[in-house]
């Protein structure tokens, strides 16, 4: 049985390409799979679960939702772990689509083969502001205060937060080292593969950097793998009698 793994799609209204394509890979691919596992930055943003009781702002959402639910109706494992975009999606999103929400990170063996699943982001430790801002927003105390906020505020916190990280990136492109302070930190990924016991892949996203990363530490032998996002193309990680590859799927 297939197992999928994918991250990084960025659904949102301005792109409904992305939407049906993904929609379209729920029916034709995942229909026969085991397990879909989403690492994150699913959605380009998420302001609490009520959204999807909205007419206007949650709408677009619907169909997601619906799509997800069938899969799972029809026996395939769903599986949730948050990215920096949508670390608010809780219980009630996760109950109407039929997914488990999982902590970051959480380790996987599939075969016998043991894969250490993160988002990514925890791993950008030279962006020290983002750092600071993820501490923040992921304790419990700002999350309750901030989703009891009317949903016209927090839309509005959170077009203000997109519009300061497009500002953020575009400074650091204009750095002798354009993006790099974005990019995993090598030794948080080997404080994290040591904490875990060596696991054979760190699979993540985030970056949108897809790749493998060869990774000798402490004698053992691991791989750092990465996915990509879904613009023009989506790369994703596959499960199969095979082993664990990165699939390169088309999103035209």
């Amino acid at each position: 049985m297939t197992t999928w793994i994918i991250s990084d799609l960025h659904l949102c209204a301005q792109r409904p390409a992305v939407t049906q394509a993904f929609l379209h890979w729920l029916r034709t691919e995942v229909t026969t799979a085991e397990a879909l596992y989403i690492l994150g930055d699913f959605v380009e943003v998420w302001v609490g679960d009520d959204i999807l009781a909205d007419p206007q702002h949650g709408a677009e959402f619907v169909p997601i939702v619906q799509a997800l639910r069938a899969l799972s109706d029809q026996g395939v494992k769903l599986y949730f772990m948050h990215g920096n975009r949508d670390f608010l999606i809780g219980q009630g999103f996760a109950q109407a689509s039929g997914l488990q929400l999982l902590p970051d990170p959480t380790l996987l063996t599939l075969g016998e083969t043991r894969i250490l699943l993160s988002h990514g982001d925890a791993l950008c430790t030279d962006d020290v502001a983002y750092q600071q801002f993820r501490s923040q927003v992921r304790t419990p105390q700002w999350q309750q205060a901030f989703l009891a906020q009317p949903l016209a505020a927090r839309l509005a916190f959170a077009e203000q937060a997109r519009q300061q990280s497009t500002q953020n990136k575009a400074m650091h492109a204009q750095t002798t080292q354009p993006m790099d302070i974005m990019d995993v930190n090598a030794a948080a990924v080997l404080a994290l593969l040591r904490q875990y016991d060596y696991p054979d892949v760190l699979l993540h996203g985030h970056t949108h950097r897809p790749g493998r990363h060869r990774l000798e530490i402490d004698g053992h032998v691991c791989e750092r793998m990465v996915l990509g996002d879904w613009h023009d193309q989506a790369v994703c990680a596959r499960w199969d009698q095979h082993g664990l590859q990165l699939s390169l799927l088309s999103l035209t």
